[in-house]
């Protein structure tokens, strides 16, 4: 398919990086196939994680095929815009249309990524997650790939006003082993690892980040177990 919008897209992410100097991490992008289909299975704490999950396709060459809901594709603006990068859109009364779509990518060969926690999670840690990007791989045979991003939130995140003109702020984009589901599998079960796995990278971008709240206000950004004043995630 042609690529007339995606690439400008990058381009103006790129320069946009650059001028307010975020300082961006991506570690372990070798581990995203170079061609042949997969999911990336991301984590989900901004309205921006789209574009910096995409960015850490960009070691291995890859464009993503994100799976978001149908109204971003009726808006003026984001509409044309996620038509043209050919993305999925998801219609959560009739989900299975667009999860056929998504296989139907994946045996075509492409990326397609998927936030399983469905929606942006409040306390900043990998809560409950859906089965559907290890049933997809599964039945399209091709990998998982999990991934964390951290420090997005900072930028734009659901109930805090956007900063979208903050300046040096650190991002962290990690992607972790594959993991390579099977159609016997109990999905269940690879639901559970493969949360496991987000958590294990969320940790380590958090463990690592380099930078701490400015002080007691500013520690609204960080897990409830980390000191901020974020919500405590739900029980399981």
């Amino acid at each position: 398919m042609a690529e007339l919008v995606y690439p400008p897209v990058i381009l103006f992410a790129k320069t946009m990086f650059r001028v307010l100097d975020l300082k961006l991490r991506v570690e372990g992008g070798e581990r995203l196939p170079r061609r042949g289909g997969a999911v990336i299975a991301c984590n989900h704490v901004s309205y921006l994680d789209f574009i910096f999950c995409g960015l850490g396709a960009q070691p291995a060459g890859r464009l993503v095929r994100f799976m978001a809901k149908e109204q971003v594709f009726r808006h003026r603006v984001s509409g044309p815009l996620m038509r043209g990068m050919h993305h999925i859109p998801v219609n959560r009364e009739a989900g299975r249309a667009s999860y056929e779509e998504a296989v139907a990518r994946l045996r075509a060969g492409e990326v397609v990524g998927v936030f399983p926690e469905a929606t942006i999670s409040p306390s900043f840690t990998v809560e409950n997650i859906k089965s559907g990007a290890v049933r997809m791989a599964a039945e399209a045979d091709v990998p998982v790939i999990p991934m964390a991003v951290w420090g997005t939130q900072r930028l734009w995140t659901k109930g805090h006003p956007r900063t979208l003109t903050k300046r040096h702020v650190p991002i962290s984009v990690l992607l972790g082993e594959p993991l390579r589901p099977r159609p016997e599998d109990d999905p269940e079960l690879l639901t559970k690892d493969l949360r496991t796995r987000m958590s294990a990278l969320l940790d380590k971008a958090q463990a690592e980040y380099p930078e701490q709240p400015s002080g007691p206000g500013d520690r609204w950004w960080l897990p409830a177990h980390l000191g901020g004043t974020a919500p405590r995630p739900p029980q399981d």
